[in-house]
């Protein structure tokens, strides 16, 4: 039996990631600002033993609120709370280097790393769009390289920032009246094409010395950053044999970056529909395609296609003439995929809505335990993931469903740990090393 274990990541989005989860019976439409939902779902992950639990984000109100629960409450500070309400699970949450200072972020992700006991993970984006430009005071989004670019700068100054305080400057020596050691500080004072930040954080360094970094772009640029900091990736793939390229490719970067392979974790979405047989998963996930409203699903494509309002005719395919992937300033990786995926498989808008009601993109599989354990199965040890990000459907309801009956498969198949055993930091968990101070010298080999 393979010691190598699966990383699973649980992705909460308020009733479900399916856009027509709020319509079902069983489904709360308020329960996206509710904590006592979160903490509900927080603990059923860790009942299944999840590595980690994640919430995406963005500082713009997205799409239209007819469509389906609108607005979020602020990450951060929700995840503050799940810390208290958890013993085990990782916090990974979204935040942007487009819009948000240094400090500012540096500051929030090491206080959540020390509340939470080490269980703190960021979730780098670089955030597209028009609107959330507007909201900052632009008239346009950055383009897509510079907003890499920035991420670079952007995460350089935060590791500094979490570095500079050395682990042990704090001496709290009560006879000498002594607190802290002065020469253990070390002020960024950083100078760069985007930001200028002089003095050290007003936090102490963290019990994992920094967040786990994890990372979501699947373009050129995003694999790039990707093999240069990410420790964890999440990705939409739809396909094993994309998967694996996906996988093989980052990889390779990585090495080529200097690092360890070992040391970046690659996740794919997956959206599980259960039944206890395969029919009864299909009727599942047609209950829920049966309530997608389509014009909501067809300005939505539009708008990520780049294509003018009524451009698209339901019952027919997607034009031959669409933008290429270079034209595109937004969600690079994701306009290839979904344009693939239609194309690929001659999906009318309608059918390609379909597709993409459940996951935007991630895979959807409707099955019973047993597949859904299988395809998790052939991507893990086929060169396609070192684990997964669960994305289900309908919130509550599909997680403990999937903790319930896919979770013990995984479990007797020796895929997954049947406890979490001594408390570790979320990067011990994900098999990663405690990263050294670069103000730190390291003593040389005799």
């Amino acid at each position: 039996m393979s010691s190598r274990k699966l990383h699973l990541n649980a992705f909460l989005m308020n009733t479900g990631h399916h856009e027509a989860s709020w319509r079902l019976p069983e489904s709360d439409p308020h329960a996206h600002v509710e904590l006592d939902h979160y903490v509900e779902l927080a603990r059923t992950a860790e009942r299944g033993t999840f590595d980690s639990l994640f919430l995406a984000d963005g500082p713009q109100l997205w799409g239209n609120v007819a469509q389906r629960p609108a607005g979020a409450l602020e990450p951060l500070t929700l995840l503050t709370a799940l810390a208290t309400a958890t013993r085990h699970i990782g916090l990974i949450a979204t935040a942007s280097t487009s819009y948000t200072p240094p400090y500012n972020l540096a500051r929030t992700f090491a206080s959540l790393d020390i509340i939470s006991g080490g269980r703190a993970g960021w979730n780098i984006v670089t955030t597209a769009g028009a609107e959330a430009a507007r909201n900052f005071g632009l008239d346009a989004e950055p383009a897509h390289a510079e907003r890499y670019a920035r991420a670079a700068e952007f995460l350089d100054v935060a590791l500094k920032l979490w570095d500079s305080w050395e682990d042990d400057t704090i001496l709290a020596d009560k006879a000498s009246g002594v607190w802290g050691d002065d020469a253990k500080i070390h002020p960024p004072r950083h100078r760069g094409t985007y930001f200028r930040v002089e003095g050290a954080l007003n936090v102490p360094r963290s019990p994992q010395g920094y967040p786990l970094l994890v990372q979501a772009g699947s373009s050129e640029d995003g694999k790039a950053f990707a093999a240069r900091y990410a420790e964890a990736v999440f990705t939409a793939q739809q396909t094993l044999t994309d998967a694996q390229a996906f996988y093989a490719d980052l990889k390779a970067r990585t090495v080529a970056a200097g690092r360890d392979p070992e040391h970046i974790k690659v996740l794919p979405g997956i959206v599980p529909v259960l039944g206890s047989t395969e029919a009864e998963a299909r009727a599942n996930e047609q209950v829920l395609e049966d309530h997608i409203v389509h014009r909501h699903g067809v300005a939505n494509l539009e708008r990520l296609l780049q294509l003018p309002l009524g451009s698209l005719e339901l019952d027919a395919e997607l034009p031959a003439e669409l933008p290429s992937e270079d034209a595109v300033e937004g969600a690079k990786s994701r306009y290839t995929l979904v344009v693939e995926l239609a194309r690929r498989e001659r999906l009318t808008v309608r059918g390609l809505i379909g597709r993409l009601g459940g996951g935007r993109g991630h895979l959807t599989f409707a099955g019973t335990p047993e597949q859904v354990a299988d395809k998790i199965e052939t991507w893990f040890t086929q060169g396609a993931a070192d684990g997964f990000n669960i994305m289900p459907a309908v919130l509550p309801s599909g997680l403990a469903a999937f903790v319930d009956h896919v979770v013990p498969i995984l479990r007797a198949r020796g895929l997954l740990r049947t406890e979490y055993g001594p408390r570790q930091t979320l990067r011990e968990r994900y098999g990663l090393p405690r990263p050294a101070n670069q103000y730190v010298k390291t003593p040389a080999l005799v």
